[in-house]
C-alpha cells in the first residue's frame, strides 16, 4: 500500500527526537551540496546518497531495469569482480547498500575513519565503473525473478499492486519497481548501462552524513565519490503523478479462508496547511495501533480482524491516505462497512481531549530505537532534502504537532474523509460484498 521509500522517509520524520539537532549545510569544492551532523564519539561516518527519480526513471517497456542495475552495483567494479569487490569492502570494515525505490536510488555507506578514503574509493568505483558481468547479471536477474514470482502469489502483494495500478495508472507509481517477469527477462547489458545513465548523475543527488567527519573533510569525500559521475542524467525527472482513484470495491478472486483488504483515498502533501492536522487525525483514526478508533471498533469490540491500520502515504510525486487489514471471508463485508462508518463519523464531532493529548504525546515523544544512530540520522537528512523540507524541520516539527487543535482535526476530517471516495481492493472470496465502480 505504502511505497517503500515514502514509508521510510515519513515514518522516520515522525520519529525524530525532541532534542535539537545541529545540521550544517555545506557545499563541496566541486559544488555538491550536503547536510552534516558531526558526531566524533565513534570513529565512523554514515553517508546517505539519494538520486532523485529512482526506479521511476525506467525507460518505457524496460520496467525493472533500474532495480536490476542497482542490485548489480555491488557485484564488481573496475578491475574487481563481485568476489574481489566484496572482499575489499570487508577488509576495510566498510559497508555499502544500494536500494532502488520509486522516488530515489539510495546508497547507504558506513566508513571507518582510519580507512575512510580507501572505502570511499570503492564506493566511487561502484557508482562510476560498475562491471555488469554476465554471470552476475544472470544470478541477480534470477533473484529478481524469484521476488516477482513471490509477489504474484502473495495476496498482500497482489492487493498492493492492484491498488497502485488503480491509483496511478501508467505512471511508474502504478507498477512494481521490480518490473514483470517478461520485462526483466528481456533486459540486456546495454539496458543496464542506459538505466545507470538515467539516474546516477550529479544534478539529481542529495547527500547527508553523520559521524566522525567535519565539513571540509565531507566536501572532499563527496567530490571523491561523486566527481566522476555525469553532470546531468540522460532523461528528465518524472512528471507529477495524477491520482486516478475513485470510490468503490475491486474484487480479486483468491482461494483463501480470509480476505486481504487494502483501501485508499486522496491524501495531501506535506506543504498543505492541514498536513499536521491530518497527521494527528490519522493517528487517532487508524494509525495509532491499539489506541486507534478503527482498531477499537473492528478488532477489540467485534473481533473481525487481528489488526487494522491507516497511514498518510506521501511520495515525491503524489500522495494518498491508505489503510489495510485482513478478515475472515464471512466477516469482511461487516469490517468494510465499519471502516466506512468510522470514516464518515470522524468529522461529525470534535475528538476528545484524551484522544488528542494521547496522540500528541505519542507523536512528539516516542523515539523508536530503529531510528537511533548515525546511519538513521544520515538517511533522515537525505530524505528531508529529497522531499524539500528545510533543515530546521527536525527542530520545529514537534511544535507543529503541539499546535494542532481538536477543531483543526475536525476541519481536515470534514475536508478529506468521505467514505464514498474510498477504493477498496479485496483479495479473497468475501461474502456479502460485491464489486462496484
Amino acid at each position: 500500500m505504502i511505497r517503500a521509500l515514502a514509508t521510510f522517509v515519513f515514518v522516520a520524520l515522525a520519529a525524530l527526537p525532541v532534542r535539537a539537532i545541529e545540521i550544517q549545510e555545506i557545499t563541496s569544492p566541486g559544488g555538491i551540496k550536503a547536510w552534516l551532523v558531526e558526531d566524533h564519539s565513534i570513529p565512523f561516518t554514515a553517508l546517505s546518497l539519494m538520486f532523485k527519480g529512482g526506479a521511476s526513471l525506467d525507460a518505457p517497456e524496460k520496467r525493472g531495469a533500474i532495480n536490476l542495475m542497482t542490485a548489480l552495483l555491488e557485484e564488481g567494479s573496475a578491475q574487481m569482480d563481485s568476489v574481489a569487490y566484496a572482499e575489499a569492502i570487508e577488509a576495510l570494515g566498510a559497508s555499502n547498500r544500494f536500494d532502488a525505490g520509486d522516488d530515489a536510488l539510495t546508497v547507504s555507506a558506513r566508513l571507518l575513519t582510519e580507512n575512510r578514503d580507501a572505502a570511499a574509493d570503492l564506493l566511487r568505483q561502484a557508482l562510476t565503473e560498475p562491471r555488469f558481468d554476465q554471470d552476475a547479471v544472470e544470478r541477480v536477474r534470477a533473484q529478481v525473478q524469484s521476488v516477482i514470482r513471490n509477489e504474484d502469489t502473495d495476496p498482500n502483494s497482489i492487493a498492493s499492486k492492484a491498488m497502485a495500478k488503480l491509483s496511478w495508472g501508467d505512471h511508474p507509481y502504478g507498477s512494481s519497481v521490480n518490473g514483470t517477469a517478461e520485462t526483466v527477462a528481456a533486459l540486456t547489458r546495454d539496458d543496464l548501462i542506459d538505466a545507470k545513465n538515467r539516474v546516477l548523475a550529479r544534478d539529481r543527488v542529495v547527500v547527508a552524513a553523520s559521524g566522525d567527519i567535519n565539513a571540509e573533510q565531507l566536501g572532499q569525500l563527496i567530490d571523491k565519490i561523486l566527481g566522476g559521475l555525469p553532470e546531468k542524467g540522460s532523461v528528465p525527472l518524472p512528471e507529477q503523478a495524477k491520482l486516478q482513484l475513485t470510490g468503490g470495491v475491486t474484487l480479486i478472486d483468491w482461494d483463501s479462508p480470509q480476505t486481504v483488504v487494502s483501501f485508499a483515498q486522496p491524501g495531501l502533501p506535506m506543504s498543505d496547511p492541514d498536513y499536521f492536522a491530518a497527521f494527528v487525525a490519522d493517528h487517532i483514526l487508524g494509525g495509532g495501533g491499539f489506541a486507534s478508533r478503527l482498531m477499537d471498533e473492528i478488532r477489540d469490540k467485534r473481533g473481525l480482524t487481528y489488526g487494522v491500520g491507516t497511514g498518510l502515504s506521501n511520495a515525491v510525486y503524489g500522495e494518498t491516505w491508505v489503510g489495510g487489514m485482513a478478515s475472515a471471508n464471512e466477516k469482511t463485508a461487516e469490517a468494510v462497512d465499519l471502516i466506512k462508518q468510522e470514516w464518515d463519523r470522524f468529522g461529525e464531532s470534535l475528538v476528545t481531549d484524551k484522544e488528542l493529548n494521547e496522540a500528541k504525546t505519542y507523536l512528539t515523544g516516542e523515539y523508536p530505537l530503529r531510528f537511533n544512530g548515525n546511519g538513521k540520522i544520515a538517511g533522515i537528512l537525505a530524505g528531508m532534502q529529497l522531499i524539500g523540507l528545510p533543515a530546521d524541520y527536525v527542530n520545529t516539527r514537534n511544535a507543529k504537532i503541539e499546535a494542532v487543535t481538536a477543531e483543526d482535526v475536525q476541519r481536515v476530517a470534514k475536508r478529506l474523509l468521505h467514505s464514498d471516495q474510498i477504493r477498496f481492493v479485496l483479495v479473497g472470496r468475501p461474502q456479502g460484498i460485491a464489486a462496484s465502480n
